[in-house]
This record gives C-alpha cells, structure tokens and sequence, in this order.
C-alpha cells in the first residue's frame, strides 16, 4: 500500500518499457512516502486512444501519446509527503523513461486503516499485523 494504477494508450511501450516505468514509480513512492521495500502494489491498465483523453484543466499542457494517468489510492500522506512524491516521481520518469513531466497526471485517493485487507480475511492495520 499504496496502490499505485497506471493508465496508457495501447502499444505506447513495450513490455520493458512498462517495467522501468513500474520500477521507476516504486522507487520514487518507497523514497517520498518513506514504506517498506515490498510494499508494491501496482496495476496497468491499456484503452484505445480513443478512449484515454488526458487534456490539462486550461494550464496549456502538451500531452503526447506517451501521457501517463497515474491514480494513487494511500492512507493519509502530509502534504509534504505528496508534493515530494509528485517532485521525485516526474524526475525518475524523465530520468529513466524519457517521460516529459507534461506527459504525466497523477490522482491521490486517501482511504483509513479500516479500508485495507492484504490477505486472510483480516484488516492487518487494524489487528497491528502492520
């Protein structure tokens, strides 16, 4: 946790390109949101161009057919923690993806504890298993 779900066109990337881009990713959340190493919980999901419209709210953002959504369900994070993780996250992406940051829209969810089961049928925040 968190759950970090990547949205991008079809056949954008290869398959090794998908897995630096997930590499990427974890590094920047395990330095930003300060989690254990294998705490990795990621999804990609591929949508035709046409059914993937990333604009920019008014903000004149360029966005190419590499644009990652990326949405981010977590428990609470200061927000000190967030803007560091947006920071580290479009400059491991730029780094080693090649990834311009304008290519890049990130979504924060924040769910409790309670919202939470890894396994066995037990809420581990809530029994202190975490």
């Amino acid at each position: 946790m968190p759950l970090l779900h990547f949205h991008l066109i079809k056949g954008s990337r290869t398959t090794d390109e998908v897995g630096t881009l997930l590499d990427a990713a974890h590094g920047a959340m395990l330095a930003a949101f300060k989690v254990p190493e294998r705490d990795r919980y990621q999804l990609v999901s591929e949508h035709d161009a046409t059914h993937m419209i990333i604009q920019d709210t008014g903000l004149d953002i360029p966005r190419t057919n590499k644009v990652v959504l990326l949405q981010v369900v977590s428990r609470p994070r200061p927000k000190e923690q967030i803007a560091e993780f947006y920071r580290l996250l479009a400059e491991a992406l730029e780094t080693k993806c090649g990834l311009k940051p304008s290519d890049l829209m990130v979504s924060i969810v924040q769910n409790a504890d309670e919202h939470w089961s890894f396994g066995w049928g037990r809420a581990q925040f809530l029994t202190g298993e975490l």
